[in-house]
């Protein structure tokens, strides 16, 4: 399984982006598909998560401005970012969770796309 994330780049504060990942393979199913984020200096915390039910959990930094949504028949997610703040400056990561594919199963992980939100 690859995951290709892409939609990153530089935004001013107050501003949106929307961030696409798509997950590549013979895949059957994908249980959990989500966003994390790393911040120089910190450790990877989870953005946002949703399941193939449509499930949703978001962290408390994020709620209210994040919306995150998936197209199970194309293995994708997408991170809606709106009323973006300087905190929000990042790596993100796309990860797909519970994967079952032909001849594997697990979590796989995109390369990270950088998001940059100036003051």
């Amino acid at each position: 399984v690859q995951l290709q994330a892409s939609g990153g780049g530089l935004v001013q504060a107050g501003g949106s982006l929307r961030l696409s990942c798509a997950a590549s393979g013979s895949i059957f199913s994908i249980n959990v598909m989500g966003w994390y984020r790393q911040a120089p200096g910190k450790q990877r915390e989870l953005v946002a998560t949703i399941r193939s039910d449509s499930s949703t959990n978001y962290a408390d930094s994020v709620k209210g401005r994040f919306a995150i949504s998936r197209d199970n028949a194309k293995n994708m997610v997408y991170l809606q970012m709106n009323s973006l703040k300087p905190e929000d400056t990042a790596v993100y990561y796309c990860k797909a969770g519970g994967v079952y594919g032909l001849g594997y199963s697990g979590d796989y992980w995109g390369q990270g796309t950088q998001v940059t939100v100036s003051s």
